[in-house]
C-alpha cells in the first residue's frame, strides 16, 4: 500500500535535548514606507548551557487530520499580485507568492519585499538566521532600504537630507509588501534611521554618485556597508539599554542572505552564504530547466574554500575550513553579523566584559568560548557574490528560498514543482527500452514515480505547494502524509533535528514583456 511505501520511521529521542527559549520583542516600522500588505542552531556546532526540556511518549503523537495540516501549512501565505503599469513604466514581476514553516521556535528565517519608490525595480530578499533570529530579523528590515538608497539618482538624496534637516516628512523609499507576521525593531527605529541618513550623506559627498549606483554596486555596497554599521552599533556606547542589547544580539548572532533586484530588462542576485536564487526556464518542447544565479557559500563549494584559505597563513591551510565548518563551528562560509569570527579576541572579550555587570548574558545569547584555532581574524565577511542575467521569454519564474528548502529538494525538483504548478501539464519522460523490460517489481516502482508527477497541487500558492512536497515527499516522490504529519508535529525540541526553517518566495515574471527586447 501507499502508506507502506513510504512509511516514515522517526527514533524516539527522549533523553535531554535542546530548546530555545521563548523570546519576547516588540516592534513596528521605524521609517517612512508603503505597506501593502532557541537561538541556537545546526549551522552553530557549539555547546551552550541550556534550559532542559523532555519529549515524552504523549508528546510523540503525529496524527494530524488533513484540516490540521493545511493550516499549520498555510498560516505564513502571501500572495500579491503587481500591476502591470506603476505609473512609471511596465513591471517585469506579474506577482509573487511566499511561505514559511519554522522548525526552530522562534523561525530563525525572515523575507522581505518591496518596490523601490525613487528607482526602477523590485527588491526580494531571503535570510536564514543562526544563532538567534536576531540578526536575520534586523538584515531583513533594514538591507532594502539600503540598496535602494544606493540606487536613488543625487538630486532624490538631496530631497532626503532637506526633509531631515528641515523635520519635513522623508518621501517613501520603499512599498513594503507585508505579511501580518511581519515585525520590525520598534527601539531602535532612530539608531537605524541615523546610520541610514549617514550612507546617504556619504552617497551625497561621492563626486561619482549623480545618477545612482548601478544595481550590481549598490547591492555590493548595501551589503557590506549594513554589516559595517551592524558591527560598529555593537561597540559604541547607547543610551537605551535595550537599543544596546539589541545591537549586541544582532552582531553575535548571524544571518545569510539572498537578494534579487528586478528591473525592466534582467535581475540581479546577490548572495552571501547558502540561501539560494534559481530561474525557471520553460524550453522551446515544453519543459522546465533550473537555471541557477546563486552559488552556496559552504564548504561544498570548493572555490569557496579556497578562497577563505588564500586569505589565511599556510600554518592555518588545515584548520581554517575543518569538518566542514568555518574553523570547525560555522557552516555558511559568509554571512551578515557573527562578529564571533570577525573582530579580534581582545575586541570580543572587552564588549562582553562590559555588559556583564549590567545585562544577563545567558539572554543575550552570549557564552565566552573563543572558536579553536583562531589566530588570524577575520575569518568571515559578507562580501555579496553578485550575479546578472538578462531577461528572455523562456525565463518565467524565480526562485528564493532559504537551504531548508534546498536540503529536501533540489533546485531542478523545485524548477519542475513550480512549473507544473504553473502550466497544469505533468509532463512525462518517455518510456525506455531498458525501462519495457524490466521486472514486475521495478516496473511497479515506475509506476508510482509517474503517478506521483501527475498527482494535482493541493495549495493555491506555490510556495506552499513547495513546502508541502519537501516535508512530505516519499521515496519515489509521492506525497506522503503520513510523513508530512510527522515532520509538522514533531516537538520543538525534536523538529530542528529533522527539518530546518524553511522559507520561500517565487516571483512570477511578465514574460510577454521580455520577446522583443534581446538582441
Amino acid at each position: 500500500t501507499s502508506s507502506n511505501i513510504c512509511c516514515f520511521q522517526l527514533a524516539a529521542f527522549l533523553s535531554k535535548h535542546t530548546t530555545k527559549h521563548n523570546q519576547h520583542c516588540y516592534f513596528s516600522s521605524w521609517i517612512n514606507g508603503t505597506d501593502q500588505t532557541s537561538c541556537t542552531s545546526e549551522k552553530y556546532q557549539i555547546t551552550t548551557p541550556r534550559a532542559r526540556s523532555f519529549s515524552t511518549r504523549q508528546d510523540l503523537e503525529f496524527q494530524l487530520s488533513q484540516v490540521q495540516i493545511n493550516s499549520l501549512l498555510r498560516s505564513n501565505e502571501q500572495s500579491v499580485s503587481v500591476p502591470e503599469f506603476d505609473g512609471r513604466g511596465l513591471s517585469s514581476v506579474r506577482k509573487f507568492e511566499s511561505n514559511q514553516v519554522a522548525a526552530n521556535t522562534p523561525n530563525e528565517d525572515r523575507r522581505s519585499a518591496a518596490t523601490c519608490l525613487q528607482s526602477k525595480g523590485m527588491l526580494f530578499g531571503v535570510f536564514d538566521g543562526h544563532g538567534g533570529w536576531a540578526c536575520a530579523q534586523a538584515v531583513s528590515e533594514r538591507l532594502l532600504y539600503y540598496i535602494a538608497v544606493a540606487m536613488m539618482p543625487k538630486q532624490n538624496l538631496e530631497e532626503l537630507e532637506r526633509c531631515m534637516e528641515q523635520g519635513r516628512a522623508v518621501p517613501p523609499i520603499l512599498q513594503w509588501y507585508k505579511h501580518h507576521s511581519d515585525y520590525n525593531y520598534r527601539e531602535s527605529a532612530s539608531l537605524y534611521i541615523e546610520h541610514l541618513r549617514v550612507f546617504w550623506q556619504e552617497l551625497l559627498d561621492s563626486e561619482e554618485h549623480s545618477k545612482g549606483l548601478s544595481p550590481p554596486d549598490a547591492l555590493d555596497r548595501a551589503f557590506r556597508r549594513l554589516d559595517t554599521d551592524i558591527s560598529l552599533e555593537a561597540q559604541v556606547p547607547l543610551s537605551n539599554s535595550l537599543m544596546k542589547s539589541t545591537a549586541i544580539q544582532v552582531a553575535f548572532a548571524g544571518c545569510t542572505a539572498c537578494v534579487a533586484h528586478v528591473c525592466p530588462d534582467a535581475i540581479h542576485v546577490a548572495n552571501s552564504g547558502d540561501c539560494r536564487a534559481v530561474l525557471g526556464v520553460q524550453e522551446e518542447d515544453g519543459s522546465w530547466s533550473a537555471q541557477p544565479l546563486s552559488w552556496d557559500h559552504n564548504s561544498q563549494n570548493p572555490s569557496e574554500v579556497a578562497r577563505i584559505r588564500a586569505q589565511h597563513p599556510q600554518s592555518e591551510r588545515d584548520t581554517v575550513v575543518m569538518d566542514d565548518r568555518l574553523l570547525g563551528i560555522l557552516m555558511p562560509l559568509r554571512a551578515f553579523g557573527d562578529v564571533r569570527f570577525k573582530w579580534s579576541l581582545e575586541l570580543q572579550q572587552s564588549i562582553i566584559s562590559s555588559l556583564e555587570s549590567t545585562v544577563d548574558l545567558d539572554s543575550l545569547n552570549l557564552y565566552n568560548y573563543v572558536p579553536p584555532n583562531y589566530l588570524s581574524p577575520p575569518y568571515l565577511d559578507v562580501s555579496p557574490e553578485i550575479t546578472y542575467h538578462k531577461l528572455r521569454p523562456q525565463d518565467r519564474f524565480l526562485i528564493l528560498a532559504t537551504d531548508g528548502l534546498w536540503d529536501e529538494l533540489s533546485s531542478e525538483e523545485a524548477v519542475r514543482l513550480v512549473g507544473e504548478h504553473l502550466s497544469g501539464i505533468h509532463r512525462q519522460a518517455p518510456v525506455t527500452q531498458t525501462e519495457r523490460q524490466l521486472k514486475l517489481g521495478k516496473l511497479h516502482e515506475l509506476l508510482l514515480k509517474r503517478r506521483a508527477r501527475a498527482s494535482p497541487a493541493l495549495d493555491t500558492n506555490v510556495a506552499t505547494h513547495l513546502i508541502r512536497q519537501a516535508l512530505g515527499k516519499g521515496d519515489y516522490g509521492e506525497l506522503c502524509q503520513e510523513k508530512l504529519a510527522s515532520m509538522l508535529s514533531l516537538p520543538e525540541d525534536l523538529a530542528r533535528m529533522y527539518r530546518d526553517d524553511i522559507t520561500i518566495t517565487v516571483v512570477y515574471l511578465n514574460s510577454d514583456l521580455f520577446t522583443n527586447r534581446n538582441d
